[in-house]
């Protein structure tokens, strides 16, 4: 009996401490501020948490975390300012498109956040050093439409500021509709676009930076485009910033063969394609008898496949452009073509960046050192012919110089 009642003792002890472990990690995740007492006490749990969460979960890695709340005036009006001071230097020595390439370099983008006065990792990176470039840009040939929840503005907003320009919106149009389609349908890879801008010139060049939330890890990530790509389908994208996961990249060369089938089957009478989808099974062996757990969409949309049908559309990009094609009709022709006929898509993530503190052992991936030299030294040049007081400058180039490496 005493054994019995020792074995008990200890198993209650233990789910207790699990129970306690369990609610501090949601407290961490959910509610900052409380944390930060509980930490203030000392506790052991805190703190063994605050070091597996910061220390061994992320070496190698500094992904983009919800922060909650927004910039201060009198920051945002500073960054605004010394924004400000580094396009008109840029664009005045060369021109509107070299700033337009520079935004599309992540290195180069991010370097630019943190001399703003911004935080290197967190999402808001991306909403206010945009938001802060949208109103500095104004003066200069280049605009910017869009911003943190503004998607149904967009079309309106780039509409107005083309005129100006004296030049046609539909194609900008298109490149911002499209840039974000693809981010949301051919890609899917866990994260939902939340904060989408375009920038463009007179003569109509254009880059897009937007980002997506992952609502389960609560991490951002970030997408950029620039006019330079020969379509909006095969691997257009000039930077995909993020930590690695698993994604059906229907822009990937290798789902070339998966796009061709979905073409195909999306042009064929929807009816049949209905029969071939609901014979499809959850745990499903493909040709080669290999079985594969599908994330089954909940919803088709039928009607714009009709539509599809009566357009015929004579590629891939025209297609995914029907209003109404969605990730989930996107994912439903991709498992079709893999179980069906044994052409299947690519399940790699297409992440090419995820910023590095320290990164020495190049886990997850290796610092590109000359990359991210090139991109500050070309922003410090910037700020030291930039007009700005004494004061501004100098704290501008010490958290630049902060972020170059030694050797």
């Amino acid at each position: 009996m005493r054994i019995k009642h020792v074995i008990a003792m200890h198993t209650r002890k233990l789910c207790t401490a699990a129970m306690a472990i369990t609610f501090i990690i949601w407290i961490y995740s959910t509610n900052p501020i409380l944390y930060k007492i509980l930490y203030a006490t000392s506790s052991p749990l805190c703190i063994y948490i605050t070091f597996y969460y910061k220390i061994v979960q992320k070496v190698g890695t500094a992904d983009l975390p919800l922060h909650y709340g927004k910039a201060p005036k009198w920051l945002f009006e500073r960054m605004v300012k010394l924004s400000d001071a580094i396009a008109g230097v840029i664009i005045y020595e060369y021109g509107e498109e070299k700033l337009l390439e520079l935004l599309s370099n992540p290195y180069w983008f991010q370097c630019l956040a943190c001399v703003l006065g911004y935080d290197w990792h967190s999402s808001g990176t991306t909403t206010v050093t945009t938001a802060a470039l949208k109103e500095a840009l104004m003066k200069y040939d280049i605009a910017v439409a869009g911003g943190k929840g503004m998607a149904k503005k967009i079309p309106d907003e780039i509409e107005k500021k083309a005129n100006k320009f004296g030049i046609d919106a539909e194609e900008i149009k298109y490149a911002s509709r499209m840039s974000a389609k693809v981010d949301s349908s051919a890609l899917q890879d866990g994260y939902s676009l939340y904060h989408h801008a375009i920038f463009f010139t007179p003569d109509g060049k254009w880059a897009v930076i937007q980002q997506g939330m992952n609502t389960h890890t609560r991490y951002a990530r970030r997408y950029h485009w620039l006019w330079k790509i020969n379509n909006f389908i095969e691997e257009p994208h000039k930077a995909i910033v993020g930590k690695k996961g698993i994604a059906l990249d229907m822009t990937a060369r290798q789902s070339e063969e998966a796009r061709k089938i979905s073409l195909d089957l999306a042009k064929e009478n929807p009816k049949r394609l209905e029969r071939q989808f609901k014979a499809l099974k959850e745990n499903q062996a493909t040709l080669e008898g290999k079985i594969m757990a599908l994330k089954m969409p909940r919803r088709i949309n039928w009607e714009a496949l009709k539509q599809v049908y009566e357009i015929q559309p004579s590629n891939y990009e025209e297609f995914l452009a029907v209003k109404g094609i969605g990730a989930g009709t996107v994912r439903a022709l991709a498992y079709i073509s893999e179980l069906v006929y044994g052409k299947p898509p690519s399940w790699k993530d297409p992440v090419k960046y995820s910023f590095a503190v320290g990164g020495k052992d190049g886990v997850p991936y290796p610092v590109d050192r000359k990359a991210m030299d090139e991109a500050t030294k070309f922003l410090q040049m910037s700020l030291e012919e930039a007009v700005l007081g004494k004061k501004e400058k100098f704290l501008a180039l010490k958290r630049l110089r902060s972020l170059i490496p030694n050797d």
